[in-house]
């Protein structure tokens, strides 16, 4: 058997085109082993001026062998645990059996760094316009699909990308880089044959060209040939069981498993070849028969908006929802399958290209659909600026979300450098709307006729962007410097205003400040009478331009009136001559938070409702300027009614935000805050703090490496019980605070200090938290406490202002406490870790305060999944007593690491505390129930 197969190999191979890159590949899947045995014969064609002594393969199946290459590494700064968590069997790797060629066997090596990636050392030197031939025999044991969506489904199909070796490319050099679950490879397009050996009971599903299927020579097995014609990616589908569908179009075959239930097969067939002739006009022919478009696919790059809305809402005309869907993804394999740039290095413009197209397909069929679809006709949603967008009117917004954020990354950034929010939505949208901002400024339809040029001119072969930016050039008699020189390289935002209009005689004079100096163009729009009148483009190289109209034809002036630039801030794009006080925009009350109107000063109300103890549940109503995109300046007013307390209750805070880009420090903020809450039953505390905080951050956004420094000054006034009065019902403490912090799942390592200075009491404290995944699994968490007291005059006190074992009194009203003052019950089994961080409550045996200093240790390690044995050790020190050891163990369950935990103590200076009585009293809880803590933990993945 192994004979035949090797000589069916060989009669295979014999079919390699003469070209420039070939590949033959006999594969035959092995269901028992998860595996694929492969021999593959690759013929690539030294087509530079350099000679070749080594040829380098991309071996990205190998990319799953362990948890340390850079593929593992980057599921872990994505905060993904599953890869690292699971079981050898379900990792997949490559055993290279043998490569030969030149007539003899070849050394092969992996390069340091590059575990999937193979270094081929060639026997004899390959001159330019020589082509070397590698044969290769290797088993690719698969991945479980659960890690990219390719590999072995729990259904037991197989999804298969990146399933053989092909060579790198060749550009000035070696151009090879590693899986990092970016679907991005980059390989010479070449000829490909496969031969592939599969089980009877599955279907193959791909697009490339099925030319011959019969027996195998295994038992129960089906053979089937596929070859392609200068391809850049082979993606074949075994199953059990196929929802694929082929629609044969005028333009294309397109095969796809986008599934839409309550649409007929003929409205599918009717949108799928209005998409194919879409394409073919605007882009050109498609080079091959078939198109796969599938479900992954989409998932990978989906329309985000879309994608989340619930089955039971139907916002959007009957199948658009299936139809842009299909859009999306078919526009992406169309230009990934035909234009070939190197997808990591050099990127924008085809990522840029599928928005473009898709906002012209928009435009183009659906010009009056608004981002909300029909929801519109509805009373409550025409209330919202949102029922006014165009569908198009998203990308912008998505793209501007992120440079508000102060985390916007350039255009020529390598695609593996991108966090994810960027990766998935602004770097494309970026680029996209970027495209449309450059084709309004060339007008007539310039861009369009480049852009198929391009295409024609460039699909089935290799090329850059500097091929587009020199024929954009070449097609347009304006200068486009300021796109490909400026726009695509640079994260600096663009920003203008309207200034300084005067009116002399009957002509008005108006003045562009360009705010960041960026060397962009922006139009400006006139009016009379909310006519539009006019609109100019200022080139924008001037610090400030000052325009002149005449009073007869002007009254009103907008910048960028239509969003064709993307402005970071569009606020300040008004301006009406001789406006009262010189308010050139109308007030606006909304119910609820809204998309931001540029045109309206905008304030919001919204019903609230918070809990705690004492105040019991709590409505109110919120007043605020916070849009749904980060403003500079936000404010907020919340008063509440505590329904249990009956006392009036709430919060308010202002403050303003500078962003510094390109630097170490890259955000300052400061502003005023107070709250006013019941921190006892019957008795409230008012709490003021003005504050500033400075935010650093490295130059390396995916790092997420970030420190702070903060000062704020905090004034407290309590209420006083007239039966138990308190020696300090008033306070004030001036606090520093520095901190420094590294999170990801398998390294982390936070430090905090903090100085604290009051009349009566100054403090010193910090705490280095440090977490480790080790790659047998187990986990290991430890945090150093350290605290000490530079003076003390608080004995009056008790140990209202003294560092806390287990509990702190939170004298700043920094905790997240639900009943603060709660010595019994089930609240107060609540547990912050902070200060001493110990679990369980040693009142009886000694002291669990101190106010002279404290020092503990904590620790837990993995005992299984989510449960871990912990252990608590410290020194206790108080004035004119000696320094006490205390220490305490159990098991905590971490249902959600820092968010939901539960301590079950065992062993402590108690004594054997899981025997005493009322043990359930004993037991802590950790529960992180705020709106931002919970945001925070979804959003750390892409930002």
């Amino acid at each position: 058997m192994k004979h035949f197969y090797s000589l069916l190999f060989l009669i295979v191979s014999s079919y390699v085109a003469i070209g420039q890159n070939a590949m033959t590949i006999n594969a035959q899947l092995q269901p028992d082993e998860r595996s694929i045995t492969i021999q593959q014969q690759i013929a690539v064609q030294n087509t530079s001026t350099d000679v070749w002594e080594e040829v380098y393969l991309t071996d990205w199946a190998h990319s799953f062998s362990s948890k340390t290459t850079p593929l593992a590494k980057r599921f872990a700064e994505s905060f993904e645990k599953k890869f690292h968590l699971a079981p050898d069997n379900e990792r997949g790797f490559t055993a290279v059996k043998a490569i030969s060629g030149q007539g003899s066997i070849l050394q092969y090596t992996r390069p340091q760094g590059f575990p999937d990636i193979i270094k081929v050392i060639l026997k004899t030197p390959v001159p330019a316009g020589e082509t070397v031939i590698l044969n290769l025999q290797y088993t690719v044991t698969l991945p479980d699909a659960k890690f990219t969506d390719y590999g072995i489904t729990r259904g037991g199909d197989y999804n298969l990308r990146y399933w053989f070796m092909t060579p790198a490319v060749y550009d000035n050099g070696w151009q090879y880089y590693s899986n990092k679950n970016l679907n991005d490879r980059y390989f010479p397009q070449s000829d490909i044959t496969v031969s592939f050996s599969i089980p009877v009971g599955f279907t193959l599903v791909t697009d490339l060209e099925k030319s011959s299927q019969g027996s195998s020579y295994a038992q129960g097995e089906k053979l089937t040939r596929l070859t392609g014609k200068q391809r850049t990616d082979a993606k074949i589908f075994l199953l059990k069981n196929s929802t694929y569908e082929e629609v044969q179009t005028d333009y294309v075959t397109i095969v796809s498993n986008l599934q839409n239930g309550t649409l007929p097969p003929q409205i599918r067939a009717l949108i799928t070849d209005r998409i194919a002739g879409f394409l073919d006009k605007n882009l050109g022919a498609y080079p091959f028969n078939k198109i796969l478009v599938t479900d992954l696919d989409y998932k990978e790059q989906p329309v985000y908006g879309l994608n989340e809305l619930p089955s039971f809402i139907s916002p959007f005309p009957d199948g658009f929802k299936y139809e842009i869907k299909l859009l999306k993804t078919t526009i992406n394999n169309y230009i990934n399958n035909t234009l070939l740039v190197n997808p990591r290095e050099d990127r924008w413009l085809i990522d840029g290209l599928k928005v473009y197209m898709l906002q012209k397909y928009i435009d183009t069929f659906y010009p009056d659909l608004k981002v909300v679809g029909g929801l519109d006709k509805y009373w409550l949603v025409r209330q919202f600026y949102a029922s006014k967008l165009e569908f198009n009117d998203q990308f912008p917004i998505l793209y501007t979300h992120i440079s508000r954020l102060n985390l916007d990354q350039g255009l020529n950034t390598p695609y593996d450098k991108l966090i994810k929010y960027n990766k998935n939505i602004g770097y494309s949208y970026k680029s996209g709307v970027g495209l449309n901002y450059l084709n309004e400024y060339l007008g007539d339809e310039v861009l369009d006729d480049v852009i198929k040029i391009f295409y024609e001119e460039n699909a089935s072969k290799p090329t850059r962007s500097n091929d587009f930016k020199t024929l954009v050039t070449s097609k347009s008699n304006k200068d486009v410097s300021w796109f490909f020189d400026e726009y695509i390289t640079s994260n600096e935002r663009i920003d203008y205003a309207l200034k300084n209009s005067k009116v002399k005689g009957d002509s008005i004079y108006v003045t562009v400040k360009n705010k960041k100096r960026r060397k962009t163009p922006i139009p400006v729009y006139s009016f009379k009478d909310d006519s539009l009148t006019s609109t100019r483009w200022v080139s924008g190289k001037e610090k400030a331009t000052t325009l002149s109209y005449s009073s007869d034809n002007a009254d009103r002036f907008v910048l960028n009136y239509e969003n064709i630039v993307p402005e970071n801030n569009l606020r300040n794009n008004y301006e009406k001559p001789g406006a009262f006080l010189g308010i050139d925009k109308p007030f606006q009350f909304k119910f609820f938070q809204d998309f931001e109107n540029p045109s309206k000063n905008q304030l919001f109300f919204m019903p609230v409702a918070e809990f705690n103890l004492y105040d019991g549940f709590s409505p109110g109503i919120k007043l605020y300027n916070k849009t749904l995109l980060t403003k500079a300046l936000n404010y907020k007013i919340e008063p509440q009614i505590g329904l249990k307390s009956k006392k009036l209750i709430g919060s308010a805070s202002i403050s303003y935000r500078h962003d510094f880009q390109n630097q170490g420090l890259y955000g300052l903020r400061y502003g005023i805050s107070g709250n006013r809450f019941s921190y006892a039953p019957d008795l409230l505390f008012t709490r003021v703090t003005p504050f500033v905080n400075l935010r650093f951050r490295t130059s390396n956004l995916r790092a997420d490496k970030r420190q702070f420094v903060s000062a704020r000054y905090v004034s407290v006034q309590r209420q006083e019980d007239p039966l138990v009065p308190l020696p300090t019902p008033n306070y004030d403490v001036l606090n520093l605070r520095y901190s420094r912090f590294n999170p990801g799942i398998v390294h982390t390592l936070n430090v905090t200090g903090d100085v604290q200075f009051a009349r009566n009491f100054g403090k010193l404290s910090g705490n280095i938290f440090y977490r480790r995944l080790f790659l047998n699994n187990r986990q290991l968490n430890v945090r150093l406490f350290g605290g000490i007291f530079t003076y003390n005059k608080t004995q009056s006190d008790g140990d209202f202002f003294s560092f806390a074992l287990d509990r702190p009194t939170d004298y700043l009203f920094d905790y997240n406490y639900y009943g603060r003052s709660e010595n019994s019950g089930v609240f107060s089994q609540q547990i912050i870790i902070a200060e001493g961080g110990f679990k369980s409550q040693l009142d009886d045996v000694a002291p669990v305060f101190a106010n002279e200093w404290m020092f503990t240790a904590n620790a837990s390690t993995t005992l299984w999944k989510y449960f871990y044995a912990y252990g608590d050790v410290g020194v206790v020190k108080n004035k004119r007593a000696n320094g006490k050891l205390v220490y305490d163990s159990g098991i905590q369950v971490s249902l959600l690491d820092d968010y939901f935990e539960l301590y079950f103590p065992i062993y402590s200076n108690l004594g054997w505390e899981i025997g005493q009585p009322n043990y359930d009293q004993k037991i802590r809880f950790q529960l992180q129930l705020s709106v931002d803590t919970v945001i925070g933990l979804f959003s750390r993945k892409w930002y």
